[in-house]
């Protein structure tokens, strides 16, 4: 499910938080089914504590490290969640 909703979004920007607390917005490049994340234009949303992170441009991120991806609320289909948690339940 999150799979399917995630190819929809590449080439959108998203904020990807880690599980250290380390957050990064970028592009959404690529992303597989283990939900391992390919982000282009990359920046650190807090760079006051992660000063070494400011040359990083693009990254690839586990699947198994990432707590949350969060997404702009126009980027948002709500019916679209809707409608495949339906398919999933039966």
């Amino acid at each position: 499910l999150f799979f399917s909703y995630f190819k929809d979004l590449v080439g959108r920007e998203v904020t990807v938080e880690l599980k250290n607390d380390l957050a990064i917005r970028g592009t959404l490049h690529s992303v597989d089914q283990y939900l391992n994340i390919k982000l282009e234009n990359t920046r650190v949303v807090d760079q006051d504590k992660y000063p070494h992170m400011l040359s990083v441009r693009n990254c690839f991120i586990r699947g198994s490290v990432v707590r949350y991806v969060q997404l702009p609320p126009e980027e948002v289909d709500i019916e679209l969640l809707h409608d495949a948690t339906r398919r999933e339940a039966r």
